[in-house]
């Protein structure tokens, strides 16, 4: 499993999709979105236009983990991102810390070669608020989880991956 992390437009799901069709489709996008205004819906149909041929799509804005463990071994998979996923869960007053457990538990799993996106959101200022205090602790307890069990993990920072494990 390669995780693949960074900052906001700093070029993760490009390099995730570059990394995914080096491999022999077919490729399957698990997209976590969920478009509740114009700009997400605009933001949705970029990435999709940009996949083109050769990908399946599946929907998994709550239920990643089961879609993960629904996938036939040895395809190329590419989840992006988690960052939306927790804040699906958020939104949903789920418990976090079990459906993070979940999740971990499947990712640490891999049957093919997967590749996870996330964004990090903990190298900005203090959030003024609580919600948003406990989304970026959150996330990066999950992005430390994720990091913890995959194989490789690349730092993406403006459009270049470092290698970070």
């Amino acid at each position: 499993m390669t995780f693949i992390i960074g900052g906001a437009r700093s070029g993760k799901s490009a390099h995730a999709e570059t990394l995914a069709t080096a491999l022999p489709p077919p490729w399957v996008y698990i997209a976590t979105a969920e478009a509740y205004d114009d700009e997400m819906r605009e933001r949705i149909a970029q990435h999709r236009s940009r996949r083109g041929e050769g990908w399946a799509t599946i929907d998994a804005p709550l239920d990643l983990a089961g879609a993960l463990k629904a996938l036939p071994d040895n395809q190329p998979v590419l989840v992006d991102c988690l960052t939306l996923w927790l804040t699906n869960h958020m939104l949903a007053e789920h418990d976090l810390a079990v459906e993070c457990r979940r999740l971990a538990d499947v990712l640490s799993q891999p049957r093919g070669p997967w590749f996870v996106v996330s964004n990090e959101v903990g190298q900005g200022i203090v959030p003024d608020n609580a919600l948003a205090r406990r989304f970026r602790d959150a996330a990066g307890r999950l992005n430390q989880q994720v990091a913890a069990i995959a194989d490789t993990v690349l730092l993406m920072v403006a459009g270049l991956p470092l290698k970070v494990k």
